[in-house]
C-alpha cells in the first residue's frame, strides 16, 4: 500500500528508491547510508524506509540489506549527539519490528586518531583551514574502513548521501564532478567498487522541511524534536516555515551541526544561537573553543619544531611548531574543569573518555614528560583519581612492597609499565625499545644529579 504523498517531487523520488533498490546487480549491493541526524539525512533515511515499507506490502522480498551508519567524531555537539543517540535507538527498534533488512552501525576514529589525544596528547595545533588534520582522521577514515570492509564482505556497495544541489554551490559541483550521465549512480571519489547515490539532490531547503513536518517519522520519532533544535541553533529570529505556500518564504533551517570544539570556524554561530536560546550549560563549551582559536599562534604555546624534528619558526621568530607540554597540561586542566561544570547540569556528558585519558598519558610518557601526570590533573580537578586499570591493585600491592627501600623504583616500574602498554593501546609497532631506553638513560641521570 502507497503512502499518501501530497508533493509529486517526493512521490517520484520515492519511486526512484523502489526501482532502484529492485535493480538486479551482481552481488545485491548492500546500500550504506550516512546518517548524522540532520535534516537531509532524516529525509533521506525517511523515503528510503517508506520505499522499503511500500515494497515490503507489496510483497517483495527484501534481499538488498541497508546499513545506517552514524560517524561519532567524540567531539559531537552534546545537544546533537543526545538527540542522534535516542533516534539511532528507535530506528534499530523500529526496522526490527517492521522486520526490515535495516541495521544501525556507528563509527568512531581510531583512540590515537581522536581530537583530544592529537591536540592535548600530541600537541597538533588545533584546526584551521591551511591544517584539518580533523577531517581525515575523524570522519574520512572511520567511514572508509566500514566501507571498505563491507566492500570486501559483499564486493560492492552504494553509498546513499543526502548532498542537495541547492545546499552549496561547492556541493553542486561536488557532485556534477562524479556523477555518471545518465546513471543514477556516481563513482565514490575515493573508496574503489563503491558507489554513490543521491536521490534527494533536487530537493530544495523548504521541500525537505515540508518532508520533516508533515511526514511522520516511519521509526516512530518526534520530528518537531529535531525542528526545534534546528530552531533553537539558527543565527536569525526568522521560523522555519511548517508548509510552504508560495516562492516569498526566506531560507530557514541553514545552521549545520558539527563538533562543538570546532575551530576551524571564526564563530560557532549554532552553539551562540542554542545558547541564547535557552541551553546555558554550553557556555563553558563556546569559550573554551573560543580560547583554543584566539591562543592557536600565541609562540609561547608553540615549540620550535614539530613532532618530526623538523624546525618551525618563522622568519620573525614565532614559534610555529607542536603545542608545549606546559600548554598541553594547561590544556587538559582547563577541559576537565569545563566538563566538571558542565555534568554539574548534565552528568551524563563526557568531553573527554577515560580512554582518552589514559591514551594521552601514554602519549605524554612517549614524549619523555614524568613529572605531571594526567591523574594528578584529573585529582587535582575532581578530587579522586582516574580509574586506573594499567596494573591491578593486587600487582600494585606486591610491587609497592617489592620497592619499599627505594620507591623511585616502583614509579620507574610503572612508568616502564606504561610504555610497554602503549605499544597495544596506540597500536604502535616500532619505537617501543627506544622510548624505554630514553627513560631508564634520564633516570639514571635523575638519580646521579640527586646523589652530586
Amino acid at each position: 500500500m502507497k503512502a499518501e504523498i501530497k508533493s509529486q517531487r517526493v512521490r517520484n523520488i520515492i519511486d526512484e528508491l523502489k526501482d532502484q533498490y529492485l535493480e538486479e546487480d551482481r552481488c545485491v549491493r548492500p546500500w550504506i547510508i550516512g546518517f548524522s541526524g540532520g535534516k537531509d539525512s532524516t529525509v533521506l533515511l525517511t523515503l528510503t524506509w517508506l520505499a522499503l515499507t511500500e515494497l515490503k506490502d507489496e510483497g517483495i522480498k527484501l534481499k538488498r540489506n541497508i546499513y545506517v551508519v552514524c560517524n561519532d567524531t567524540m567531539v559531537e555537539n552534546p545537544v546533537i549527539e543526545e538527540y542522534v543517540v535516542k533516534v539511532l535507538d528507535k530506528i534499530k527498534r523500529a526496522a526490527k519490528e517492521q522486520q526490515l533488512p535495516i541495521s544501525v552501525a556507528t563509527t568512531t576514529p581510531e583512540l590515537e586518531d581522536s581530537f583530544w589525544c592529537c591536540v592535548i596528547g600530541k600537541g597538533y595545533p588545533v584546526p584551521n583551514n591551511s591544517f584539518r588534520f580533523c577531517t581525515e582522521k575523524m570522519k574520512i577514515k572511520p567511514t572508509s574502513k566500514f566501507i571498505t570492509d563491507q566492500v570486501a564482505a559483499d564486493g560492492e556497495a552504494i553509498v546513499l548521501v543526502g548532498t542537495r544541489l541547492s545546499e552549496s554551490q561547492q556541493r553542486e559541483r561536488s557532485i556534477k564532478r562524479h556523477e555518471i550521465k545518465g546513471h543514477r549512480l556516481s563513482k565514490h571519489p575515493l573508496n574503489p567498487n563503491t558507489f554513490t547515490y543521491a536521490p534527494i539532490k533536487e530537493l530544495m531547503l523548504e521541500e525537505v522541511w515540508w518532508i520533516i513536518n508533515t511526514i511522520p517519522s516511519p521509526w516512530g520519532f518526534d520530528n518537531q524534536i529535531l525542528f526545534q533544535i534546528y530552531l533553537d541553533a539558527s543565527a536569525d529570529d526568522y521560523e522555519c516555515p511548517t508548509v510552504v505556500t508560495d516562492d516569498s518564504h526566506r531560507s530557514c533551517g541553514q545552521s549545520r551541526f558539527g563538533c562543538w570544539i570546532c575551530t576551524v570556524v571564526k564563530e560557532d554561530k549554532s552553539m551562540t544561537s542554542l545558547i541564547k536560546n535557552g541551553i546555558a550549560w554550553m557556555k563553558p563549551l563556546l569559550d573554551f573553543r573560543d580560547s583554543l582559536v584566539n591562543n592557536r599562534n600565541v609562540s609561547e604555546y608553540r615549540c620550535e619544531t614539530r613532532r618530526n624534528g623538523q624546525r618551525a619558526v618563522d622568519e620573525t621568530g614565532h614559534n610555529m611548531g607542536n603545542y608545549t607540554m606546559e600548554y598541553r597540561i594547561q590544556l587538559l586542566r582547563e577541559l576537565l574543569t569545563v566538563q566538571k561544570d558542565t555534568q554539574d547540569h548534565r552528568a551524563s556528558i563526557d568531553l573527554i573518555t577515560n580512554q582518552e585519558l589514559i591514551a594521552i598519558q601514554v602519549i605524554w610518557y612517549r614524549d619523555g614528560n614524568f613529572s605531571t601526570t594526567v591523574n594528578d590533573i584529573y585529582n587535582e580537578v575532581y578530587g579522586y583519581n582516574l580509574p586506573n586499570t594499567s596494573i591491578g591493585l593486587g600487582e600494585r600491592l606486591l610491587l609497592e612492597k617489592a620497592c619499599q627501600e627505594n620507591p623511585a623504583h616502583y614509579k620507574l616500574i610503572q612508568e616502564l609499565l606504561a610504555l610497554q602498554k602503549s605499544k597495544v593501546l596506540l597500536m604502535r609497532k616500532y619505537g617501543l625499545s627506544t622510548d624505554m631506553e630514553a627513560r631508564l638513560t634520564s633516570f639514571i641521570k635523575e638519580n646521579e644529579n640527586d646523589h652530586k
